[in-house]
């Protein structure tokens, strides 16, 4: 199994790898290109997200700034919005429903590195995936962290980190993230 092959299976990789580097690169220039759109071009806004973000919805919004390692791994739903300065780290992929709105500076992170010290010194991580459901709202400033799965309708709280799964239909904020209350939707 190539390394390329072993991060799409959410295993443990080589970073470092020559063809997991073109893949980067591939994404550098699309960001590149996607960054430097004007808000005002929509139809190259469009363009722009298409290229970086092969699976993302035709009605997917995502305003630049934005940066994303591979952007082949984001699958964004349809009314997708995604605000300036997201940081989307998705080696382990990440899919966000259908109509849901992410705040700006929001970070969704992937990577995975080795709890132990030693280990850590290696190029190597495990992308976990991210899922975040339909028709959510995450707050400006949002972390989410590897291997989360958010439910349908939740919103969470602007600067909240998320480190474990989360229901549908709560309102979750804080550091880690709980539940605050059922959502009224």
């Amino acid at each position: 199994m190539t390394e390329y092959e072993k991060m799409l299976n959410n295993l443990p990789y080589n970073y470092t790898d020559k063809e997991i580097q073109a893949h980067i690169l591939r994404a550098y220039y699309a960001m590149r290109d996607l960054n430097q759109c004007g808000a005002w071009d929509m139809d190259e806004l469009h363009r722009c997200i298409a290229e970086l973000i092969p699976d993302a919805h035709p009605s997917a919004i995502v305003c630049p700034p934005f940066h994303c390692d591979h952007g082949d791994r984001i699958t964004l739903g349809e009314g997708v919005f995604v605000n300036f300065n997201a940081v989307f780290l998705d080696g382990g992929g990440i899919t966000i429903g259908a109509h849901t709105l992410i705040g700006p500076n929001c970070q969704l992170l992937t990577p995975d590195h080795p709890h132990g010290y030693m280990e850590r010194r290696q190029p190597v991580e495990t992308g976990l995936p991210i899922r975040i459901g339909e028709d959510c709202w995450l707050g400006g400033g949002v972390i989410v962290c590897p291997g989360v799965t958010i439910g349908n309708r939740v919103i969470v709280g602007a600067g909240s980190v998320v480190t474990h799964d989360i229901p549908d239909d709560v309102v979750v904020a804080g550091n880690p993230a709980r539940i605050i209350k059922k959502n009224e939707s």
